[in-house]
Parts: C-alpha cells; sequence; structure tokens
C-alpha cells in the first residue's frame, strides 16, 4: 500500500513527544547500542523526521560522533507503514545531505534486528564484520596481577582527555569513542579504572550494570602496552568489586587478540552475533 503525504525533514525540537512515542510505543525500533538515548540527540544535524500530514510517522538518527563517524543511532517507524517505505524515504533524505555535506562520511550500523539488516543490505550497505557476545561467570574467573611497573586505580574526571587517546590508539578511527561519549560511559557505570606507570594513564575499563549482571562495555590498552597483560590486571582488578555472578563483553569476532584475551580470562562466547554493516563512501 503506498501512502501519500509523506515528507522528509530534518528533526525539530518541538518533534520530542512524538519521536518519544515512536521510541516506547512501536516494535519498530533500532537503537545503538550506546549510552545515549535517542532524544538526546535531537539538536544534532543529522536527524530526521518523516512526517505524514503533520504527524510524525518515522525517524532516523545519524549523528557523526566521532567526527566523520555516522552511526545510526535511532530507526523506528509506525506499523501502518512498511519497514521498506518508512526507511527507504528517510534514509533518502539523510544520505542525500549526509554526503553533500561530507563525501569522506562513514555512515554504520550495529544490527540487532533481522528486519533492520534486511533493509540496510537492500539499501547497498555491506557487512563489514561481526560482534560477538561473551560471558564470563564469575566463580570460574582467572586472576592475573597487574605486571611490574603497572598501577590499577579508580578513574577520574582528570584522566578523560587521556582515556580518550588510549581509546583512540587502541581502537583506531573506526571503533573509537569521542570524549564526551566516555564522559558518559564513566558516569553510567558502575566501575571505572585506570592503569598507569610512570608515563601516565596506559589503559582503562569501563564496566555497566545490567539485569542480568554486569557488562564489560570498554576496555583498552595503549598499543605500546599491549601484550605485556595490562588488559588481562585490569578485568582481574575489577571483578572482585562486581557485586554480579556475571560478566559479558562484545567485541569483534575477527580480533583474535582480544578473543585470546577473554579466553584467558575465562570468557566463553554466547553464540550470539551481530553484523555490522557499512555504507560505501569514498573512505
Amino acid at each position: 500500500m503506498i501512502h501519500f503525504g509523506l515528507q522528509a525533514r530534518r528533526v525539530v525540537a518541538d518533534d520530542q513527544r512524538q519521536i518519544s512515542n515512536l521510541i516506547f510505543h512501536e516494535a519498530n525500533v533500532h537503537r545503538h547500542l550506546d549510552w545515549s538515548s535517542p532524544l538526546d540527540w535531537i539538536g544534532s544535524p543529522n536527524y530526521w523526521a518523516l512526517e505524514e500530514y503533520g504527524r510524525v510517522v518515522a525517524a532516523l538518527a545519524c549523528p557523526e560522533d566521532p567526527p566523520r563517524m555516522a552511526w545510526i543511532r535511532f530507526f523506528g517507524y509506525q506499523p501502518h507503514l512498511s519497514g521498506l517505505e518508512a526507511w527507504s524515504a528517510v534514509w533518502e533524505a539523510a544520505r542525500n545531505d549526509m554526503l553533500r555535506a561530507n563525501a569522506q562520511t562513514q555512515i554504520s550500523a550495529i544490527v540487532t534486528k533481522q528486519w533492520l539488516q534486511n533493509l540496510l543490505l537492500a539499501s547497498g550497505f555491506e557487512l563489514r564484520q561481526n560482534i560477538i557476545l561473551l560471558q564470563l561467570m564469575i566463580g570460574a574467573s582467572r586472576s592475573f596481577p597487574a605486571p611490574q611497573g603497572f598501577r590499577m586505580r579508580p578513574m577520574q574526571a582528570a584522566d578523560m582527555p587521556a582515556v580518550t587517546e588510549v581509546d583512540y590508539d587502541a581502537f583506531g578511527w573506526f571503533w573509537h569513542n569521542a570524549f564526551a561519549t566516555l564522559q558518559r560511559a564513566r558516569a553510567q557505570s558502575i566501575s571505572a579504572t585506570v592503569a598507569e606507570n610512570d608515563s601516565g594513564v596506559i589503559g582503562y575499563q569501563i564496566t555497566a550494570g545490567n539485569s542480568l549482571g554486569a557488562h564489560l562495555v570498554r576496555l583498552a590498552v595503549k598499543r605500546e602496552a599491549q601484550g605485556k597483560g595490562v588488559g588481562a590486571a585490569l578485568v582481574s582488578d575489577l571483578i572482585p568489586r562486581l557485586d554480579a555472578r556475571r560478566l559479558s563483553v562484545n567485541t569483534q569476532e575477527d580480533n583474535v587478540a582480544s578473543l585470546a584475551l577473554y579466553e584467558k580470562l575465562g570468557f566463553v562466547r554466547t553464540g550470539e552475533r551481530f553484523p555490522v554493516l557499512v555504507y560505501p563512501t569514498g573512505i
């Protein structure tokens, strides 16, 4: 069924209530795995609404955070539309505006729902890699002390510039988080610690609580210190502080070093897998 009267436009502050209804009352919703609500991104340039006779019936948020890296943070639509109809209308507007402003912008998504994956693949997105989930039962954990010359301590607000530097050095351009994102992660964490030596902060971990226990949302060590046991020591230092029976973590399926570290600590794969899709650009 073709719906007439559909028009894509940028989201404005007055759309907050209608977008909130999309988030909380519709089944057809994708939300990015991060520390922000879709409402937090209202006011960002790359946020579009699909309007039908003055009513918001779909919305798409893919702000650049960090710059030139636009993750699809939110897409939702009302059920009287088909997914293809809603997506095609708002995606065309978003893609054209974003790539016109900067043809080097990388538009990507971590997919948790099959219907979104189908829409993205039909729009030219390509599979980059998979994210997998691992889990550790706290009683089965293996402990590793801090290597000589390294110290663990709680993360402080003053550490955030150094933590951001570590994050970029460890993860590279595609996967790194911006300063403000890491600040939000720390603010919402149940544990955040750094590893340091005489040169300063060399690694960090941030862990959040969830309904099943705890989730290690970020673990990073500068490349110069990788392979020396710093990552294992950060996790070993974390575990006794947790009031949880299990600890989960995500990593890339093709990240051999990361998988080796987590398996050494006692993590096992759960079998869950989340595709990472990218839209081919000039990058």
